[in-house]
């Protein structure tokens, strides 16, 4: 039997695959509620925190609810247990269960959100609509040639030289170095007041800009120098190049082959969970679909995106009434609303897997979380 995960351990792993960094700044991520040093023997993933998940949740003795919507994200400052919201914090509590929420962290991931949607519909060799750009520093490094390896390794430590998929990437050159050290000064070469030429190595290296103190940490504990000689320059803010760092919003991709939108529409509705209205589709219902934009939850923002990017049709939630009819006016890509929850449901299956990695039991809450629950229709 698999030795049952601590939540700190399985905080990691989530973070790991939703950096936290990802996250949009209005939002909260993160663990809500729970003790970081306790095991989790099960564990319940969910799109939104409601009534009906934390009674199950507590009723099957699971340990952990991972959930895409945070619970507590707008004006909340209190959480009395005779608040709504309150109310349910303090029954996870006492029910000995842990609440940790990856929002728009997981939105922008890869794979995230976007990526289980994409993989519901069918569309692949998927890129980011909106890619996050990435933020580099260059690193300018002199160090003695005897050193040089052992600075390097230092850098590559603490996250330097990753570009893409591409680990350990440096470039060096050899040149002469000269210093004159100063009273009060312990040179590892050299003496006070004499000049000192060395033949040094010029270390060249990018690192992500969120890294730079731990890098400096790491360049100051590898180097032979009292005072390291090094630049930190910012480098333009660039789109991921693909690989491993090419991480956004939403998605678009091509399907395995050519439908008509109605058929599109067809498959939309097959494949992913009903929303209130079912699947709502908007415009020529004969138009040739191969390019698939996509985005879980609300994703008109991003309509410009998917006209840009070549899409012939776009996927997304909570689609409004004039934002649609300008966008078809513009000529923009044909539009569908799969609805809210059911475009972001596909990611707890996602969600899931990693958490049975770690061998944790872990269940998808089986009820809609959709707050638009009655669907009601009538023949014409």
């Amino acid at each position: 039997m698999t030795e049952a995960a601590t939540l700190d351990r399985i905080i990691s792993q989530l973070e790991e695959a939703y950096p936290p960094r990802l996250a949009q700044s209005w939002d909260s991520v993160g663990l809500v509620c729970g003790d970081t040093g306790e095991t989790v023997a099960r564990a319940l993933v969910c799109v939104d925190v409601t009534s009906d998940v934390v009674e199950a949740a507590v009723a099957g003795g699971y340990g952990l609810v991972v959930a895409h919507h945070p619970l507590l994200l707008r004006g909340v400052d209190t959480v009395a247990a005779s608040t709504p919201k309150g109310a349910l914090i303090h029954r996870l509590i006492r029910g000995g269960c842990a609440l940790y929420t990856a929002h728009t962290n997981a939105d922008s991931a890869r794979p995230g959100v976007s990526d289980a949607l994409a993989d519901a519909l069918g569309v692949r060799d998927t890129a980011p609509l909106e890619p996050i750009p990435t933020e580099l520093d260059k690193w300018v490094v002199m160090v003695p040639i005897d050193s040089a390896a052992q600075v390097r390794d230092g850098l590559f430590a603490a996250g330097a030289g990753e570009i893409g998929d591409y680990r350990q990437c440096a470039w060096s050159v050899q040149g002469v170095g000269q210093f004159e050290p100063l009273p009060g000064a312990r040179p590892a070469i050299g003496s006070i007041g004499g000049l000192t030429e060395v033949v040094e190595a010029r270390i060249e290296v990018v690192a992500a800009r969120r890294l730079r103190a731990g890098v400096l940490a790491a360049l100051r504990a590898a180097h032979p120098y009292e005072e390291p000689a090094f630049d930190i320059l910012e480098l333009a803010d660039t789109p991921g190049t693909g690989g491993a760092d090419s991480v956004g919003l939403g998605r678009v991709g091509v399907l395995a082959a050519e439908v008509s939108l109605r058929e599109f529409a067809d498959l939309a509705a097959a494949r992913l969970p009903r929303s209130a209205w079912g699947i709502r589709a908007a415009g020529d219902p004969d138009r040739r679909i191969r390019r698939v934009a996509v985005c879980g939850g609300a994703g008109d923002s991003l309509i410009g995106a998917a006209a840009a990017s070549g899409a012939d049709v776009y996927l997304t939630g909570d689609l409004r009434h004039h934002v649609v009819d300008e966008a078809l006016r513009a000529g923009g890509p044909a539009l569908v609303d799969a609805g809210h929850w059911a475009t972001e449901f596909p990611w707890c299956a996602q969600a899931a897997g990693i958490l049975e990695s770690l061998g944790v039991p872990t269940d998808v809450h089986a009820g809609p979380t959709d707050p638009f629950g009655l669907h009601a229709s009538a023949e014409r």
